[in-house]
């Protein structure tokens, strides 16, 4: 099983989180060495217990303006997620995903990187908007190996600091 916490503001990282979830069924049915996703959006009444076991992350990008290399890098609108994930055991946060407008350039995924950083975790992928179905299978991909890894190894890929 894999798990992912996520937050969503208008809709479209729970649309590509939905996608996520069925490819995986979809997989799974297929080979069922293929693990399922048991996603938890965040919320004020959400069940948080998603994040004593290993866990992904998925973030949207929202930013404060500018070009996010010398200005408009400051996130907004996901804090009280942050703060959430700030109470959690950061060795269970396997990986982050982001999401963005490629248009924005530089600001493309933002907040991801900086949650990456924030939590010593990698960045396993990035998705535009409500992401599509070549999206989804690669990042599908990238959590199933990530979290075979975490299940052989017994500790979460770090980021070299």
């Amino acid at each position: 099983m894999i798990n992912i916490f996520y937050v969503s503001i208008s809709g479209n990282t729970r649309a590509f989180v939905k996608r996520l979830v069925q490819y995986a069924k979809v997989a799974n049915r297929k080979n069922a060495t293929k693990p399922l996703i048991h996603a938890v959006e965040y919320t004020e009444n959400m069940d948080n217990t998603i994040i004593d076991h290993p866990f992904f992350v998925i973030v949207p990008t929202y930013l404060d303006g500018g070009n996010g290399i010398n200005n408009g890098y400051k996130e907004v609108m996901t804090l009280d997620f942050r703060d959430e994930l700030d109470e959690a055991n950061s060795a269970y946060l396997l990986g982050v995903i982001g999401s963005g407008n490629r248009n924005f350039n530089a600001q493309f995924g933002l907040t991801a990187k900086h949650y990456a950083r924030r939590y010593n975790s990698p960045l396993i992928g990035l998705f535009e908007l409500r992401g599509n179905d070549e999206e989804a299978v690669k990042i599908y991909a990238a959590l199933s190996k990530y979290q075979n890894d975490f299940n052989q190894r017994g500790v979460k890929r770090a980021l070299v600091r």
